[in-house]
């Protein structure tokens, strides 16, 4: 599958949004509660992600959405990922699997659309 993320050095929480399908305050709070996501600021204050954190967060969203783990479970879930060395491969499968989920979805609607005409 190809990479949804733009090649560039830095996003903003509103690209990380639009990328990942979520809310910023729901990225805001996951900072509070996964210590590895961890945005820098840039001269104005404002949070700027880079493509491991979004990697992450789309892990994240996979663990918490997709296999139903809760805040504490996802949590353990990514320091066993980090201490096996296997966070990164977790990460790509986890994007496989919700870009396979979400094009799903896409031709379902598209299939629904057209039967209906």
């Amino acid at each position: 599958m190809t990479d949804r993320i733009a090649a560039k050095e830095y996003y903003s929480i509103g690209e990380v949004c639009e990328i990942t399908d979520l809310k910023p305050h729901v990225l805001r709070y996951w900072e509070s509660q996964f210590p590895m996501l961890n945005p820098t600021k840039n001269a104005a204050g404002n949070r700027v992600y880079r493509r491991r954190e979004i990697k992450l967060i789309q892990l994240l969203r996979h663990l918490l959405y997709s296999e139903k783990y809760t805040i504490e479970g996802a949590r353990g879930k990514l320091d066993q990922l980090r201490k096996q060395g296997k966070l990164a491969k977790a990460s790509r499968i986890a994007l496989d699997t919700e870009t396979v989920r979400d094009l799903r979805q896409e031709v379902d609607s598209l299939v629904e659309l057209l039967g209906s005409v």
